[in-house]
C-alpha cells in the first residue's frame, strides 16, 4: 500500500468526504513539486513527512469545516498515535499560519499555530495553492482572503510565497502552472 494510499484510508476511517480527500490528493501534487523542486534547489525536505502531512492536513474536516479544523485535525491525529511532526502540519496548515493574537481572536486554544519547518512550510503553501480541487495562483487566495477581510492572513501568504519561491529559485505560480490548467506532472 502507498502512502497515499495509507493516508486516504486513514481519513475515511476519520469520516472525511470524498471531496476532502480529493482535496488532500490535489494538495498533495502541489506540495510534492514544491518538495522536489526545493531538493533541486540543495535543500533537505523530508518528502515523505510533506506526502503524509499534505495528505491528512485536513483530517479535521471530518468533524468540523471551521476554522477549528486544524486544531481539531491535530487531537484527532494525536488520539490515532500518529507522529507529532506531522501532527504540527496539520495544525499549522491554516492560511499562512497564525500567531497567538490571531489565534485568540478566532477562539482558538492559545498557541502558535505559525508553519515553521519547511515541511510545514511546504503543506501550508500548498493547501494555499488549492482552492477546493483547483490549483490557483497566489494572487488568487490573497484576493479571495482579503474580501473576506483576513488581510494580514493575506500578507503571511504573500510572505510565505515569496519565501519559498527565491529557496526553489522559481515563482511557485510558474513552478504550478501547469497543474492550474489540469496537468499535474505524477
Amino acid at each position: 500500500m502507498s502512502t497515499e494510499e495509507e493516508c486516504e484510508s486513514i481519513l475515511r476511517k476519520a469520516g472525511c468526504t470524498e471531496l476532502v480527500i480529493e482535496h488532500c490528493r490535489a494538495v498533495d501534487r502541489v506540495a510534492i513539486m514544491i518538495a522536489d523542486a526545493l531538493t533541486r534547489r540543495g535543500h533537505e525536505v523530508d518528502v515523505d513527512l510533506v506526502v503524509r502531512g499534505a495528505m491528512l492536513h485536513d483530517i479535521g474536516r471530518s468533524r468540523t469545516n471551521g476554522i477549528r479544523h486544524a486544531v481539531v485535525g491535530a487531537q484527532i491525529a494525536r488520539e490515532l498515535g500518529i507522529d507529532e511532526r506531522i501532527v504540527r502540519i496539520i495544525e499549522r496548515h491554516i492560511g499562512g499560519g497564525l500567531d497567538e493574537e490571531d489565534a485568540e481572536a478566532l477562539g482558538l486554544p492559545s498557541g502558535n499555530y505559525m508553519p515553521e519547518t519547511i515541511e510545514e512550510k511546504v503543506v501550508c503553501h500548498a493547501d494555499n495553492l488549492v482552492a477546493t480541487i483547483r490549483v490557483q495562483s497566489v494572487d488568487e487566495e490573497i484576493d479571495a482572503l482579503k474580501r473576506k477581510g483576513l488581510d494580514k492572513a493575506a500578507d503571511r501568504v504573500r510572505a510565505l510565497h515569496e519565501e519559498l519561491s527565491g529557496m526553489c529559485g522559481m515563482d511557485l505560480d510558474e513552478l504550478t502552472a501547469g497543474a492550474r490548467h489540469g496537468r499535474f506532472v505524477n
